[in-house]
C-alpha cells in the first residue's frame, strides 16, 4: 500500500472490524517521508502490526505522513482530535515535530505519546508522555563510557534544530560532573549535504572525541566526514543514529563509532537479568517475522513499546468512560501517569505526575560498529 504526502490529504487508515462506538481510535503522526523518515517508517511499522484489540476493545488506526516538517505535524495532530476524535495522540519521532504537536494535545485534552526526545517547558507536558529516553539520560551513559576510556576534550557536531540544542545541553551538563569539557561546536542543518567545512574545524581542534548528534541517515555523513580528514580519535552517536543506516551511508568509516541506544533491539545480547528481555525478544521476533530479518531497529521498539503501555492503561481507563469521550482521553491521561513501575522493550518506564520521561539512568546501552554490526560495549 502506498503512503501518500500530506498534502494530498492522503490518509492511511486501518480499521479493524466491530463495532464503532467501542473503537480505541489511536491516532498516528509520524514522518514517513523527509530528512526524518528512517525513523517514522520503523515507528508505523511496528504500529501496522499491533493487536487487533486492546483491554478487549477494537483498535482504528490513522496514521499520517508529517513529512519530517512542524507544520505538517501541527496540521495532522489538529486533523486527528478535531475530526477524527482520536483517543490518544503517537507521535512524531521527529524532536522538532513532536514538540508542537504538544500543544494540540494539550489544547485538546488529548493524551500524546511521542516518540522522541521532546523536551518542554516545566508544566507543558501534562498531555504528553515520552516513549523515548531523555538526551539526560542517554548522555549519562554516553558521558560514563567516555570517562572509561580517558577522554577529557569533546568536539560537538549537531543539528541546528531541537534535537541538537538538547543533545549539547543534557551532554555538557552531563560531561562537567566528571571534568570532560566541550572544547568545539559545531552544527549543520538536517537538509545540508556537506559538512566539510565543520568537520574540518573540529578535527584542528583536536579533542579526544567529537560527539555527532544526528539522525538516521543523517548521522553517516558527519561520521564520514570527519574521519575522512584524518581523525583518529573516538567518534561517538546519540540514540536516533542507532539504525543500520548509519553504516549503510557511512560505509567503513562507521568502524569503531560508538552509538548509544536504548536495550529494545538488543534481545539476542541482553543478559537473563535484564527486565526488558522477554519483550525485546517479542519486538525482534514479531517485527522481523514481518519485515525481514535485522530490520528490527530503536525505533521500531518505540512503537511496539506504545502498544504495551495502551495494554496496561486502557483498562484502568475504561473503569471511568467509553472511548471517543473527552472524559476518557482524560482517564487515560490518568492511567499512564498512575501505572507505576512498567517494563517495556526499551527499559523499564516509571512515569509520575512530576516525571512524564520516565526512564532511569541505567537505561541506555552502549553499542560498537565491529565488522559492520552493532555489539554491545562490555
Amino acid at each position: 500500500m502506498k503512503l501518500l504526502r500530506p498534502s494530498l490529504a492522503a490518509v492511511l487508515t486501518f480499521a479493524f472490524l466491530g463495532a464503532a462506538q467501542a473503537d480505541i481510535t489511536v491516532g498516528v503522526v509520524q514522518p514517513l517521508t523527509g530528512p526524518a523518515s528512517g525513523l517514522g517508517i520503523p515507528v508505523k511499522n511496528a504500529i501496522a502490526i499491533w493487536p487487533k484489540t486492546v483491554a478487549g476493545e477494537n483498535i482504528k488506526l490513522i496514521i499520517l505522513d508529517d513529512a519530517s516538517d512542524p507544520t505538517a505535524g501541527v496540521k495532522n495532530a489538529q486533523r486527528l482530535v478535531t475530526e477524527d476524535k482520536v483517543d490518544v495522540i503517537v507521535g512524531s519521532t521527529a524532536t522538532p515535530v513532536a514538540i508542537p504537536m504538544a500543544d494540540v494535545a494539550a489544547a485538546s485534552g488529548t493524551p500524546q505519546l511521542a516518540t522522541s526526545p521532546a523536551a518542554l517547558p516545566e508544566g507543558k507536558d501534562k498531555w504528553t508522555f515520552r516513549l523515548t529516553q531523555s538526551n539526560a539520560v542517554m548522555a549519562h551513559a554516553v558521558v560514563a563510557h567516555m570517562n572509561r576510556h580517558g577522554i577529557k576534550t569533546v568536539g560537538f557536531l549537531g543539528y541546528t534544530d531541537a534535537y541538537g540544542e538538547l543533545w549539547i545541553k543534557g551532554f555538557a551538563e552531563e560531561a562537567d560532573k566528571v571534568g570532560i569539557k566541550v572544547i568545539a561546536t559545531e552544527r549543520f542543518a538536517r537538509t545540508d549535504t556537506s559538512v566539510t567545512a565543520q568537520a574540518l574545524k573540529l578535527v584542528a581542534a583536536k579533542p579526544d572525541a567529537i560527539l555527532i548528534a544526528a539522525s538516521g541517515s543523517g548521522a553517516g555523513m558527519p561520521q564520514k566526514a570527519v574521519k575522512e580528514r584524518g581523525y583518529q580519535g573516538k567518534v561517538y552517536q546519540t540514540h536516533a543514529a542507532a539504525t543500520r543506516d548509519l553504516m549503510r551511508t557511512a560505509g567503513k568509516d562507521a568502524e569503531g563509532a560508538f552509538v548509544v541506544t536504548g536495550p529494545g533491539p538488543l534481545a539476542s545480547q541482553l543478559p537473563d537479568s535484564h527486565p526488558s528481555k522477554a519483550l525485546s525478544i517479542a519486538y525482534v521476533e514479531s517485527y522481523e517475522k514481518a519485515y525481514g530479518a535485522n530490520t528490527r531497529n530503536q525505533f521500531g521498539a518505540h512503537g511496539f513499546d506504545a502498544y504495551v503501555v495502551l495494554e496496561k492503561a486502557v483498562p484502568v481507563a475504561l473503569k471511568t468512560a467509553k472511548p471517543g469521550t473527552p472524559e476518557f482521553r482524560a482517564a487515560l491521561r490518568d492511567a499512564f501517569e498512575n501505572m507505576g513501575r512498567t517494563v517495556v522493550s526499551q527499559g523499564v518506564l516509571m512515569w509520575t505526575p512530576s516525571d512524564h520521561w520516565g526512564f532511569t539512568n541505567e537505561t541506555g546501552v552502549m553499542l560498537k560498529v565491529v565488522g559492520g554490526e552493532f555489539k554491545v560495549e562490555p
